[in-house]
């Protein structure tokens, strides 16, 4: 993969040492699915002229509290007096909502729109930028993930980024809706944009 050089302080260090920070925070496993998130973000940001230095941060961070636990998102969520509803959740979707605040607080990165793909990386939103599909889609189909179709969706993210979104979109949700699981809010609200107004 291309190496990333960091210039522009979206992280207040290289990007060995933004590395080294997510290295500490997560198991090897995750560590390597994080890698892969953001080989796959810079292709990505490549074919959409998209700023690489911006996708390889927001690829190296997306993860990174996901291995906290229960009790330290909870003093977040208080902490940073986000919406008392996301008390009522769990790790899947406090990893992003959550952990953008808790990246703004450890790794200093303030830039908005890295901390809003970090946000929106596991269900998407209504409204997204170019970043947040790049994250989005680049967690779906980065090179160890292995589900059905997922050639496909390979195809599809490196073909038309929109696509990819669309298609990951229902995918996930008919996942969820599969194994009775319960949907956040804001998946449905994705689905409906992207899948049903499409």
């Amino acid at each position: 993969m291309k190496e990333v050089e960091y210039q522009e302080h979206f992280f207040p260090g290289t990007r060995q040492e933004l590395l080294n920070k997510v290295k500490q925070s997560v198991k090897e496993k995750r560590y390597q699915h994080i890698l892969g998130v953001e080989q796959t973000a810079v292709k990505l940001a490549e074919i959409n002229q998209f700023d690489l230095e911006k996708a390889s941060v927001a690829g190296l961070v997306h993860d990174y509290a996901k291995e906290r636990t229960a009790a330290e998102f909870k003093v977040a969520i208080k902490q940073h007096q986000l919406d008392p509803d996301l008390l009522n959740w769990g790790n899947f979707i406090w990893h992003g909502v959550v952990g953008a605040e808790i990246i703004r607080d450890e790794l200093r990165i303030t830039d908005e729109e890295i901390l809003n793909a970090v946000r929106r990386h596991t269900v998407g939103a209504v409204e997204m930028t170019t970043l947040d599909k790049l994250i989005y889609v680049a967690d779906f189909v980065e090179p160890s993930r292995d589900f059905p179709d997922v050639e496909f969706a390979r195809s599809l993210a490196y073909a038309d980024l929109d696509q990819a979104v669309r298609f990951e979109t229902k995918h996930t949700l008919q996942y969820l809706l599969n194994a009775n699981q319960t949907v956040y809010p804001r998946a449905i609200d994705t689905y409906n944009q992207w899948v049903v107004k499409k």
